[in-house]
């Protein structure tokens, strides 16, 4: 046999050789694509809806005594960047200290209405604002928005006769960041924490581990970087079962702040314990302990 012809009974082997690796190619390739886009969807839905999946409002606004509590006063109050927002306001007995109130991310005041009637009952004032974009108020939430919300709510406080050694912030789950923002930045008399954490981001990369939340969110609410401002006494109430935010973010926040502080675990308790029988109780007690009425 000839040279050429041995070349000539070798080509079909190297062909089909090359077809194999170009299959085995395109294949890896549409793989890769495939990995590809079920990273990059998600991602993307993610981000471009992250507020929406942050923020749960309850978007119609009922009157208090709709809501079970005819003794709160509806009122309008006007943010710095010119939104409106709705407040509640029960006065507080003369000499009693008022409770400045922060929801979490989900429902409107009218679902806490319980709440701030049993927080209320023994003469507390409260004085609980909607964020922009819930409960009837105008605007959009953002955090550098609900800080302005913050603020345009201590001021409303301080213009209804409440002194600021008299105002209790009160923060719940989200707004645990917001309360913690206002302890910060102005003169109050205690700060109360339920299911803290130490920033937004840290508690959404327990969900979304498979993606850079850190770098990709907008409002991370970063309370670890402020709480080290606030210098009035705290309590953190904190269920050892909550499955929202964890137990360990609050205290890791908890080990970050001044004294004096207290942190309460509620053993049965999942998220938002003030709901569970006797805590309200304990932090009735708490508040008088360390904001006494004359």
């Amino acid at each position: 046999m000839t040279v050429a012809e041995e070349g000539s009974q070798a080509l079909p082997k190297i062909r089909r050789f090359g077809h194999a690796r170009l299959r085995l190619i395109k294949a890896a390739r549409a793989a890769a694509l495939i990995a590809l886009a079920t990273y990059a969807i998600p991602l993307v839905a993610v981000v471009t809806r992250q507020r929406a999946l942050l923020y749960h409002p309850a978007v119609h606004a009922i009157e208090p005594a709709a809501a079970g509590l005819p003794r709160a006063q509806a009122l309008n109050v006007k943010t710095s960047d010119g939104e409106e927002l709705v407040a509640w306001h029960i006065p507080a007995t003369p000499g009693r200290p008022v409770i400045l109130y922060f929801q979490g991310n989900g429902g409107g005041l009218a679902d806490r209405a319980a709440r701030f009637d049993a927080l209320t009952a023994g003469g507390l004032g409260l004085l609980a604002v909607s964020y922009r974009g819930y409960f009837g108020s105008t605007g959009s939430p953002t955090e550098t928005g609900l800080r302005t919300d913050a603020d345009a709510a201590y001021g409303e406080a301080l213009a209804l006769g409440y002194r600021a050694d008299r105002i209790i912030v009160v923060g719940e789950s989200l707004g645990t960041g917001v309360a913690v923002g206002l302890a910060a930045r102005k003169a109050v008399a205690a700060l109360v924490l339920e299911a803290p954490y130490t920033s937004t981001a840290a508690v959404a990369e327990v969900s979304y581990w498979m993606f850079s939340v850190r770098l990709l969110m907008w409002d991370q609410f970063h309370s670890d970087r402020l709480i080290g401002a606030v210098h009035v006494p705290l309590l953190v109430l904190h269920g050892e079962r909550d499955e929202v935010v964890p137990i360990r973010f609050g205290e890791e926040l908890f080990t970050l702040a001044n004294e004096p502080k207290e942190f309460v675990t509620v053993p049965a308790g999942h998220h938002l314990v003030m709901r569970l029988p006797g805590v309200i109780p304990q932090v009735l007690h708490w508040i008088e302990a360390h904001v006494p009425s004359p």
